[in-house]
């Protein structure tokens, strides 16, 4: 399984936000949010994201979009949803 991360934060702040967080996974950078508009997760009329996890199987089919994220406790609700699908 891998993790990746994306927000609509340029490089550099990204980078400074994992050294913070102590995160061990990489962050995708999405300045013009052309991936973020793709995806319709863009705030309407606002230069914002809204939080979402998509989890992608091996397959590359998406097996979960969880559109209600919170960051507090996500991490683990994640874990078990991913368990869950792997049966």
């Amino acid at each position: 399984m891998r993790v990746y991360g994306m927000s609509l934060d340029d490089v550099a702040s990204q980078a400074a936000f994992a050294k913070r967080q102590g995160l061990n996974f990489p962050l995708l950078s999405d300045p013009d949010g052309s991936a973020a508009g793709r995806l319709g997760v863009l705030m309407a009329g606002k230069p914002y994201a809204n939080r979402i996890t998509i989890v992608v199987d091996e397959k590359g089919v998406v097996r979960l979009v969880d559109a209600a994220v919170k960051p507090d406790g996500h991490g683990k609700d994640l874990v078990e949803a991913i368990r869950r699908l792997r049966g």
